[in-house]
Order: structure tokens, then C-alpha cells, then sequence
């Protein structure tokens, strides 16, 4: 078991599952609807915590009585949230899911998400109050750049031997600052077609060519699988599927979560092991994306 810090943010998800997506300007009736803790941390370390491991989360969150939403959920799984800084206000952010169950003849289900935000971001000023001495591992999402830089920054100088993996999902200004002092950095395919990139093979190996060789890269893309490249060499893995994908969201923040514990769990990062782990990483984000939510995953 290891002790794993998250920084991120913890969101209230209303999920409205629909037979079709509607056009504009219509209306179409839920089939179901579900309100949820979300954000992209806090559903890491849910999978992290269900891996065996002592999860804790850094974060903002507001108050209000909605805030009950977000503490039971990381209650029932055991994520620490002292290092949380609670704000006076109201619970956001929030996210607006439209969960597509699927068209005849398709596959798998899509979701569109409207998010909204009006709450601060975490501060470097409360970061350097954690105990950092005491972690295994701490994961960042790419996003409040220039203090998350600075939380990074701060990380290496005191901590050097503390691994750092970063989450690079959304195509933010100035985001390759947190590219330095990351470890393990784990990019979507959202972010890799955003520099205009057919596939994982071909976006790592434009990263290649920046001088990250000594860091572990990976790049997940939904059906097509995932790819993890170290020192120039890319290793590929094929999508898992049980059944009919009926809920992809999360799966990326699950994948990235058995990434993680693979990578705790080994003695060393050869190309062997790093098979072994894309494989069973690609395997438990397609278990996530055959149920709904995160629960029971394991």
C-alpha cells in the first residue's frame, strides 16, 4: 500500500442519459439521471483507493449543503481531504453530462459535457503546508498552471526522489510548463489532436523530439488503445471492451489510476513490465467503460 497525494479538483456531475443526442434548439427527454461527485483527482484516487492504496486529495471546495455531495463520496472510499481549503460560497464546479446511451449498430455510448466553474483554484501557498515527506507519489492535473508549476517546482527541490506524474488533458495556455518536472506525464488524445496528431504513435514521437526521453509518456485513444513510450521506444496496447461500452466517463481517470499503481508496484520500468502495466491499465479502463460510475470496479 502506497500513500498517494492528488491535486485536482472535485466537481458535482448531473448526468441526463439520453437515447439521442438532441439537435439544437429541441428537447428530448432523460431517460435517467444521476448526480455525482466527479472531477478528474478525486476520480483517480476513487480508483487508487479501491487498488489497496491511502488516497488523499488537495483541492478547493465550497460550504454549502451540496458539499455533503463531494465528502460522502471520498468518505466512502477513504480519501483524506485535510489538505482541502474550504471557501465560502457555493458548490461548483460543477459538470453538465449528456450520456448518449448509443445509436442502433453502435458500440459504445458518448457523453458531452458543459462545465462550469466560479470557485478558486488550489493555492502554492497551501501546498508547501503539506507534509510531503509522507507520500509515495503525487499526481497533478494540468491545469492552474503557474501555481501547479510552482507546486512541482517546489516538489524537486525538496523532495527530489518523490515521483511526479502530471495529467495533460485539456490544451491549456502555457501548459508545457508542467512538462519539467513531471515524472510520468499522461496525455489525451484530446490534447494530441489539438496539435493537430492523427494517433498516440505519432504525438509521442513529436514529444520525442522536444528532450523528454527521460520521462515516461503516455497518450491513451478510447477504442484504439493506449501507447507509453521511455527513452524513444513506444509501447502500444489494443482497447479491452467486456461487453458493450455503456459509460466511458472516467475511463480516462481510471486509466490513468492503474497506470499509477502499475508503476508503484514495479521494481523497475523495463519495456517488459511497462507491457505488462499498459496492458492491464487499457484492461481496467475498459471494465470502467462496460458500468456505470466507479463503483465496485474492482
Amino acid at each position: 500500500m502506497s500513500k498517494i497525494l492528488a491535486v485536482g479538483i472535485a466537481t458535482i456531475d448531473i448526468i441526463n442519459t439520453v437515447t439521442h443526442y438532441p439537435e439544437e434548439d429541441s428537447e428530448v427527454r432523460a431517460t435517467s439521471q444521476r448526480i455525482v461527485r466527479g472531477g478528474n483527482a478525486t476520480n483517480t484516487l476513487t480508483v487508487l483507493s479501491q487498488l489497496g492504496h491511502q488516497c488523499f486529495w488537495a483541492g478547493t471546495m465550497a460550504n454549502d449543503i451540496n458539499a455533503s455531495i463531494i465528502e460522502k463520496k471520498l468518505a466512502q472510499y477513504q480519501i483524506n481531504y485535510d489538505y482541502v481549503t474550504v471557501i465560502n460560497g457555493a458548490t461548483n464546479p460543477s459538470s453538465y453530462i449528456i450520456h448518449c446511451e448509443g445509436n442502433e449498430g453502435k458500440n459504445k455510448s458518448s457523453r458531452s459535457i458543459v462545465h462550469y466553474r466560479d470557485l478558486s483554484e488550489y493555492s502554492f501557498a497551501e501546498f508547501q503546508k503539506i507534509p510531503l515527506a509522507e507520500f509515495d507519489w503525487i499526481h497533478f492535473e494540468g491545469r492552474n498552471i503557474e501555481q501547479v508549476f510552482l507546486m512541482q517546482q517546489y516538489c524537486k527541490q525538496h523532495y527530489p526522489n518523490l515521483p511526479i506524474s502530471t495529467e495533460i488533458e485539456k490544451n491549456r495556455s502555457d501548459i508545457e510548463k508542467l512538462y519539467q518536472y513531471s515524472d510520468v506525464l499522461m496525455f489525451s488524445r484530446q490534447f494530441a489532436l489539438a496539435q493537430n496528431k492523427d494517433n498516440a504513435k505519432e504525438f509521442l514521437n513529436s514529444l520525442n523530439q522536444i528532450q523528454l526521453q527521460d520521462k515516461l509518456l503516455s497518450c491513451t485513444w478510447a477504442e484504439q488503445g493506449a501507447c507509453l513510450m521511455k527513452q524513444g521506444e513506444i509501447i502500444s496496447s489494443k482497447a479491452f471492451y467486456q461487453n458493450k461500452a455503456i459509460d466511458t466517463l472516467a475511463a480516462g481517470d481510471t486509466y490513468n489510476a492503474s497506470l499509477i499503481h502499475g508503476l508503484l508496484s514495479s521494481d523497475n520500468w523495463s519495456p517488459q513490465t511497462l507491457q505488462v502495466i499498459l496492458q492491464t491499465a487499457c484492461q481496467t479502463a475498459g471494465k470502467k467503460c462496460s458500468q456505470i460510475g466507479l463503483d465496485n470496479l474492482f
